[in-house]
């Protein structure tokens, strides 16, 4: 009997119908903006993208906050054990955000309240729509009647096939974030030049190439599917935007065109990540041979 439940946090960004079709429990994180604290649900009930971006293009810059152990707990416990159900965490990437060890030491206090049910952890090392695959894939193995243990294993077998590749349309983000410098920042801003970043195996936002212009980023991104997935007219692929879905339509589009892909899931980046990425990031997540 299949009677655990998923639990993810909303860095996840799985669309809100899907988060209620595949029955997830998600742990909403927390942004400050304009001196607010606000979460970051899947339902957008506290502010929507659109909003937040709107905010960011006024100048407005948000900062974020990890899950605490008592948050993680609680929601463990909630959704799960308070239940009678065992749990299986599929937590943003270590790499990234201290959310991951949150859980983990939840997990470990939990184990010891309630001895006869299992809860795992697993540190997914992805982001965004690539972590929200990865727990889109668990979810389908769960309806198909895997066990707790033999989802957990998939996952941690097939987590460092999870690719993402993504560009920005601004470097001020990642220089406030320290993914680049300031004089990279400066002159690639004046040069047209947009960096295509991944994430890479210990769960790190990597710069890998450049770019000269947004469209040529756009297709770098579309290249990454040809040198790298695995199979890809059988997946379903994912694709994150921060207000700029015509750009992620369009890289859609070339994918299905390309490489015959059948199905691709677009949805925002929600506050928590697009306050690192700022508006005009385009992120695709598909399954490749390796990151």
């Amino acid at each position: 009997m299949n009677d655990y439940i998923i639990i993810t946090d909303s860095s996840c960004d799985l669309p809100d119908s899907l988060v209620k079709e595949l029955e997830l429990t998600i742990l909403p994180l927390a942004f400050i903006m304009d001196g607010k604290t606000y979460r970051n649900w899947p339902d957008n009930r506290d502010m929507s993208p659109d909003t937040f971006y709107n905010k960011e293009k006024e100048g407005l810059m948000a900062t974020t906050n990890a899950v605490n152990v008592e948050e993680a707990a609680q929601a463990i416990k909630e959704a799960a054990l308070q239940q009678g159900k065992d749990a299986l965490v599929l937590a943003f990437s270590s790499g990234l955000s201290s959310t991951c060890g949150a859980f983990q030491i939840a997990a470990q206090e939990l184990s010891e309240q309630y001895p006869q049910r299992k809860i795992y952890v697993v540190d997914t090392l992805c982001a965004s729509l690539g972590q929200g695959m990865l727990v889109y894939q668990a979810a389908k193995l769960r309806r198909q009647g895997k066990t707790i243990e033999e989802v957990r294993d998939w996952a941690e077998e097939n987590k460092l096939r999870q690719c993402h590749w993504f560009t920005v349309n601004d470097l001020f983000f990642l220089k406030k974030g320290g993914r680049v410098s300031a004089a990279t920042a400066v002159v690639g801003t004046m040069l047209q030049i947009k960096p295509v970043l991944h994430v890479d195996d210990e769960g790190h936002l990597i710069n890998v190439a450049k770019a000269r212009g947004r469209k040529a980023s756009l297709t770098a991104l579309v290249d990454k599917v040809g040198e790298l997935a695995d199979d890809p007219a059988s997946q379903t692929m994912f694709i994150s935007n921060s207000d700029c879905l015509e750009d992620a339509q369009f890289v859609a589009d070339e994918i299905k065109t390309r490489y015959g892909v059948k199905e691709i899931i677009i949805n925002s980046i929600g506050p928590v990540i697009g306050a690192h990425t700022g508006p005009g990031c385009v992120a695709l997540f598909f399954m490749g041979k390796h990151r």
